[in-house]
C-alpha cells in the first residue's frame, strides 16, 4: 500500500493541498527480518490462549480473591447476627474480615431475620479471636492424648 503525501497541486486555486500519489514510492517498513506482522500475531494469540490457561493452573486473579474476600465477609457478619452479636463485637473477634462485607452480611441476615422471623441464637461469650494456630493446636493435643497409654 502506498502512502499519499499532501502536495500542492498548481492547478488548484482554492488554497487547498490535493492528495497526490508520489512519483517515488516509499519503503515498507524498515526491518532487517522483513515484515513482522505474521509472527507479531501468532505471538498475540499464542500469549492470549496461554494467559486464560492461569485459572485452570491455580492461579487466582486479584479479581477472585476480592470476591472470595467478600463473600467469606458477609458470612461473618450473617454468622454474628445470627448469633446475637453486635456488629462491634464482629468486628472485635474478626480483625482480618474486611468491615464493609462484614456489615453487609451482618444487614443482610437482619433483614432476613426480621422477614423470616427468626430468633437469634445465643452464641457464649468470648473474649478473644479465634486464630488459627489455636484451631490447629487442638487436633495436635487430641492426639497425643489417645496415643497416650492408659
Amino acid at each position: 500500500m502506498r502512502a499519499l503525501q499532501p502536495v500542492p497541486a498548481q492547478a488548484d486555486t482554492s488554497g487547498t493541498a490535493a492528495l497526490v500519489e508520489p512519483a517515488v514510492p516509499l519503503p515498507p517498513i524498515c526491518s532487517p527480518f522483513g515484515d513482522l506482522r505474521p509472527i507479531r500475531l501468532a505471538l498475540a494469540l499464542v500469549a492470549g490462549l496461554w494467559l486464560t490457561g492461569c485459572d485452570q493452573l491455580g492461579i487466582e486473579s486479584a479479581s477472585t480473591i476480592a470476591g472470595r474476600r467478600e463473600a467469606e465477609g458477609k458470612a461473618v457478619g450473617g454468622a454474628c447476627r445470627h448469633a446475637a452479636r453486635s456488629i462491634e463485637a464482629c468486628y472485635q473477634l474478626n480483625k482480618r474480615a474486611d468491615k464493609a462485607a462484614v456489615f453487609a452480611g451482618w444487614r443482610e441476615m437482619e433483614d432476613y431475620m426480621r422477614e423470616n422471623k427468626i430468633e437469634a441464637i445465643a452464641a457464649p461469650a468470648t473474649t478473644e479471636p479465634v486464630t488459627a494456630k489455636a484451631e490447629d493446636e487442638a487436633p495436635a493435643e487430641e492426639a497425643s492424648a489417645s496415643k497416650a497409654p492408659s
